[in-house]
């Protein structure tokens, strides 16, 4: 907590969708929060949101690109500097890449940018969060990083974002074991179908393995917040590793 007596979070991506829904949960539920983002108009736009919900919103945002280590310093020191501590790290940032490219065409640029952003920016974001974590006292804090339903099962032509996921969950469970020392918690939220920008061409046809495209449907991304801010709340001795939180019937039970 800061001198306040709020808890301090820092949300990647927060500028829009589901890092938007978050910051606003995270704020609305009494946090302080450090909203990152590339743009800085869409995060002054999350803050405006999230003090117009609730007088006394205390929202910081900074302009950082997850996948540069300088950016990602310079966020981690703006933290530092202006509430000497942080509690939650909610590793949000990430793109798909350029849509639905066959594998043989993808280019080794849209492979890169994908891996850079989804798992090297998720890394850098975390060890800054770990290493403050680690110094801070008193000592702790917990980190959530946003995996998606293709952690564990692709879609078609998907191989760049799928890839980064399925690391993801290594990611989590390597920090999740080399926190333990230093009351250090890290969990990870499989989110499928949320409705943000990201997820618009849900609504207008997907491909589907078997070669048709269909309709999918979609869920709220507060729905998706409010399980963040439970995940969030939960003292350091217990933590929610791994939850799956998804539109009720999308098709993935039976994907594939």
């Amino acid at each position: 907590m800061d001198a306040s007596g709020k808890k301090i979070a820092v949300v990647t991506g927060a500028g829009s969708g589901i890092g938007r829904s978050v910051a606003l949960a995270l704020a609305g539920a009494g946090w302080s929060v450090a909203a990152a983002g590339r743009r800085t108009e869409p995060l002054q736009e999350t803050a405006e949101a999230a003090e117009a919900a609730g007088p006394g919103a205390d929202v910081l945002c900074v302009r950082a690109d997850v996948s540069d280590p300088d950016d990602v310093a310079a966020l981690f020191a703006a933290v530092r500097e202006r509430y000497g501590r942080l509690d939650l790290l909610f590793n949000n940032a990430g793109t798909f890449g350029p849509g639905a490219v066959p594998l043989e065409d993808l280019p080794y640029e849209a492979w890169r940018s994908v891996v850079d952003v989804n798992l090297t920016g998720a890394f850098l974001c975390a060890q800054a969060a770990f290493r403050q974590m680690k110094e801070q006292d008193p000592q702790g804090g917990r980190i959530i990083n946003n995996g998606s339903i293709s952690a564990h099962v692709p879609r078609p032509h998907s191989i760049a974002y799928t890839a980064t996921k399925h690391a993801v969950t290594g990611l989590t469970k390597s920090l999740s074991l080399d926190g333990r020392p230093y009351r250090i918690a890290c969990g990870q939220i499989d989110i499928g179908n949320a409705a943000t920008e990201m997820t618009e061409r849900m609504q207008q046809g997907i491909l589907q393995p078997n070669g048709q495209l269909a309709v999918e449907p979609v869920m709220d991304a507060a729905d998706v917040a409010r399980t963040v801010v439970h995940m969030a709340q939960l003292p350091l001795e217990a933590n929610v590793q791994f939850a799956t939180v998804m539109a009720t019937a999308m098709p993935y039970i039976g994907r594939g």
